[in-house]
């Protein structure tokens, strides 16, 4: 039986990305909004969107956001 290897959805590096942001949130370090000035982020899932942006922000392989891709359509 041969496997057949998967493409990758997210880049390494988005997932680092993703690690040290979730370490961050975990210690209850992680600001949102520019510069911080948002206040603490409270859910898991709002900390991984943060980092997920930031990520596409700066080029890195990462799927769309489907909620924004809804909205254009």
């Amino acid at each position: 039986m041969v496997l057949k290897a998967r493409k990758r959805r997210y880049s390494p590096s988005a997932g680092r990305d993703v690690k040290r942001e979730m370490h961050l949130f975990k210690r209850g370090k992680l600001k949102s909004g520019p510069g911080g000035k948002g206040g603490t982020v409270k859910s898991r899932q709002q900390a991984v969107a943060i980092c997920l942006s930031e990520a596409r922000r700066e080029g890195k392989k990462v799927p769309p956001n489907p909620k924004r891709a809804k909205r254009a359509r």
